[in-house]
Parts: structure tokens; sequence; C-alpha cells
């Protein structure tokens, strides 16, 4: 299924992300973690979707890019959901970096969230099962943001 949004200011690239975590928590637990795969350029609106995404579970923790070190998890005040993890492979050479951080652990924990931003990079380890969604800039204003599971 693929569903598409056109936000037009930071506000609502955050609320599309609130209102995606609202409807996740509705979802029953699977076997594994529920995972985001997040593409786009910079300045795409991958971090600001992110930061509406863990407000919609309930994090008040501020939610920055983890750039530099690569990988943050925060406690999530959903009950079905404990940890939301915010990996960022900009930096990632290869799916091993990841690997090395202790991803399949994290991944086999169907109480933990997972985004990912720039997830092409590592795609060979991201599950079939994830939730992708794309980032487009269209204008300075503009982005259109493309959701498919």
């Amino acid at each position: 299924m693929k569903s598409k949004y056109f936000t037009t200011s930071p506000t609502q690239t955050k609320k599309l992300g609130e209102n995606l975590a609202k409807n996740i928590l509705k979802i029953p637990l699977k076997g594994k973690a529920t995972i985001l795969g997040l593409e786009g350029d910079l300045g795409g609106g991958k971090t600001t979707f992110l930061q509406g995404f863990a407000r919609g579970l309930g994090i008040e923790d501020k939610i920055l890019s983890p750039t530099f070190v690569i990988m943050k998890n925060f406690k999530v005040q959903a009950l079905s959901f404990e940890r939301f993890y915010h990996i960022d492979c900009y930096r990632i050479k290869s799916s091993k970096e990841i690997l090395n951080l202790g991803f399949k652990e994290i991944l086999s924990n169907p109480k933990n969230i997972i985004a990912i931003e720039w997830a092409e990079r590592v795609q060979k380890i991201v599950p079939k099962n994830a939730i992708w969604i794309k980032f487009q800039f269209i204008n300075e204003k503009t982005r259109k943001i493309t959701i498919s599971s």
C-alpha cells in the first residue's frame, strides 16, 4: 500500500509523523521490531518527521539526527512498545557497521520501533516488511512524502 502526502511546513511534516506513530500503536505487535526506512535528500524532512513520530509515541526528549553517534534510543511511553531506536546511516559505509551496533538483537525484540534515516544505504539488512518513507524536496517549503508498507 502506498500513500502520498504533501506538506508545506515543518509543523505539517511533524504532524504527519505523529499521526503515523499513533496508527502504528494501534497495530498488534509482530514477531520482530517495527521498522521505518527513511530515504531522501538532505533537508528533505526526515528528522523533522521523526520529531513528530517520537511525539506520537509519547517521547518528550528532543529528537536530533544522530549523524555523528549513529544511533540513539529512547524509552517509549506507550504500553505496547518499550524502546524507539533512531539510526542515521548518512556516514555508514557498509551494513556491517550497523550489525556491529547490535542491530540484529534490537530487531529481534517486537517491543522496539526502529527508524533508519538514509536506510537505502543499508537496504540489504532492512527487513522486507519495513515501512518505507520517501522524502522529496519539491521547493523551499513543499515536501512530497510517500509512505509504502
